[in-house]
């Protein structure tokens, strides 16, 4: 098992949140991660059938007749269990009482029961991160916000190329060639359209949802526009939005949010959908090693969605907690991302899948800055090349190996 980096806070967790609650996609490590929290704790999984019927006959029975710390995993099959672990908190707070995993996200469920709120603590784990792939701990949103940089970092566009395809799964890292990450990558989409969204929506996803998720791979960065999706797909506006949400839910897409100010109806309100998983949208797209090393460029939006996973998998333990959003004015001026703290101070990223770049690539950035000169803390343009260059105090090309890099010594 590889080290996982919200560990730590899963720890801290359990010491003083009565429940806590490990949500992600399906084969992220959760269940690995909750039981090696708490070596020999009781493991109970609601994708066993007799665990399953016991908690859907009676939830509070069920939940009372577990004595001392349990692990119960998969818990968005039996929903209702969460009015019965309410009240078994309230009867006594024991710290680490329950540890949830979850492959859907539970608080998105309408049949959620009750949210557990000031009892339960979440957490959300991503496929693995380039960083944990590495096992050299790293916190990048720390590092990017407190202008932490070599003077460069190495980029093998071959090396490159290679992370993009294989994705953050564990399952499919392990696989040893990509004929073998192609099969694992079929047989994952199979299993959560047959099970999940059935188990989720009582519905039959199988004959719409795989075309639905090709077409949202080829569209993934782009702007969420629910009308264009449903023309392209041919699925109707009210069913699609159903989808969407079945997907956002189960962690296979994600949606990031324009930021916005006073600045009102001369910004784009309209969210960004990515794929989650890079290596699973580039399956999608039926990308291969040979095609992407015969191109002369890289795919951008899928050098942008390997940027905003990482993103997203170190917000969940960074230091500074913050908001992921994208820019865009009506006229077109844009910025890929935009971390905002607490403090209110914004961070800018631009991706660019090119070896070089050119003081024009920071148009987006310098908007932005100056739309928002007091909170303009920095831009930064990630690139395909190896310098670290400086175009002026807030703006710096930064090589997008810094994702990966195991040297984090700054000059």
């Amino acid at each position: 098992m590889l080290p996982r980096q919200i560990r730590d806070f899963a720890l801290d967790a359990l010491n003083d949140s009565p429940v806590l609650l490990i949500n992600g996609a399906r084969q992220t490590g959760k269940s690995t991660l909750a039981q090696s929290l708490r070596p020999g704790i009781r493991y109970l999984t609601l994708d066993n059938p007799a665990v399953l019927a016991a908690a859907h006959a009676d939830p509070f029975g069920f939940i009372a007749g577990l004595d001392g710390p349990v692990c119960l995993d998969e818990v968005q099959r039996a929903l209702e269990i969460f009015l019965a672990i309410k009240a078994e908190v309230d009867k006594q707070r024991t710290p680490g009482r329950f540890l949830l995993t979850g492959s859907a996200n539970v608080l998105l469920l309408p049949k959620m029961a009750d949210s557990l709120a000031g009892r339960m603590e979440v957490l959300e784990l991503w496929p693995l991160a380039q960083c944990e792939i590495a096992q050299q701990p790293a916190s990048l949103i720390d590092e990017l916000f407190a202008g932490h940089f070599a003077n460069s970092y190495p980029f093998e566009r071959n090396d490159f190329i290679t992370r993009l395809l294989a994705g953050g799964y564990p399952e499919a890292l392990s696989r040893r060639s990509g004929r073998r990450r192609e099969a694992w990558f079929d047989s994952y989409l199979a299993t959560i359209l047959q099970r999940d969204v059935r188990d989720l929506a009582q519905i039959d996803g199988l004959t719409e949802l795989p075309k639905l998720m090709q077409v949202l791979a080829a569209r993934s960065g782009g702007l969420f526009n629910v009308a264009e999706l449903s023309r392209t797909s041919g699925i109707p506006q009210t069913t699609l939005k159903r989808y969407l949400t079945l997907l956002e839910t189960l962690f296979l897409i994600r949606l990031v949010p324009a930021w916005s100010s006073h600045l009102g109806k001369r910004l784009q309100k309209s969210p960004k959908l990515f794929v989650s998983d890079y290596g699973l949208m580039a399956h999608l797209q039926g990308l291969s090693e040979t095609s992407l090393q015969a191109e002369h460029g890289l795919p951008g939006n899928l050098v942008e969605a390997f940027v905003h996973a990482e993103l997203a998998k170190h917000q969940t333990w960074a230091e500074q907690r913050t908001a992921l959003m994208h820019y865009r004015t009506t006229t077109g001026m844009e910025v890929d991302f935009v971390l905002e703290n607490r403090r209110g101070e914004l961070l800018g990223i631009e991706v660019k899948a090119a070896t070089t770049v050119v003081t024009k690539d920071f148009n987006g950035l310098r908007h932005l800055r100056e739309t928002i000169p007091k909170q303009f803390k920095r831009g930064i343009l990630l690139y395909t090349g190896e310098q670290v260059v400086r175009f002026d105090e807030q703006l710096i090309a930064v090589p997008v190996s810094m994702l990966w890099s195991t040297d984090r010594r700054h000059p």
